[in-house]
């Protein structure tokens, strides 16, 4: 029953929980302790609310950034990772397998915050021995949805 709860939430958070209970045949009760049983336990790590920003005339830039790190003695790639996901504006750091060791994702207002970030703040710490910043130009999906519209069909219909 947790993956199904899971499944269903992770596409929609705000999915109402009676409406939850209905379908998955249990009662809502249930639902309710599961999911806080999950939190309790870090399966659930937080709710999300997906924003497509180029709709609000608010000015974002995004970026990954790929980090080649030497990994601390006994610590592995973890404390290094810590440092980078503690700045404020690190949205995510992920180990990756490849050419580089992690993936960060961060926000800025500009350009040069991002670069400003990188040169001052990521590449200065011990461990980072290089990183190559790849800039978000436009989101197609994230988190599973999708952030452009469908181009509609302008055709007439033609009826014999």
């Amino acid at each position: 029953m947790r993956e199904k709860i899971l499944t269903f939430i992770e596409k929609n958070s705000r999915v109402d929980i009676k409406e939850l209970a209905v379908l998955l045949g249990v009662d809502e009760t249930l639902v309710l302790n599961e999911l806080e049983q999950m939190e309790q336990e870090h399966i659930i790590c937080g709710y999300h609310t997906l924003i497509d920003w180029d709709k609000t005339g608010v000015e974002k830039v995004s970026a990954m950034i790929e980090v080649r790190v030497t990994p601390q003695r006994d610590m592995g790639f973890d404390k290094v990772a810590e440092r980078i996901y503690n700045y404020p504006e690190v949205n995510s750091v992920y180990l990756i397998s490849g050419g580089f060791d992690l993936m960060v994702t961060l926000e800025g207002k500009t350009l040069r915050d991002i670069s400003s970030f990188v040169t001052d703040k990521l590449s200065t710490l011990d461990s980072v021995l290089s990183t190559k910043t790849n800039f978000i130009l436009k989101k197609y999906k994230d988190h599973g949805t999708v952030m452009v519209e469908s181009p509609k069909d302008e055709r007439m219909m033609m009826t014999p």
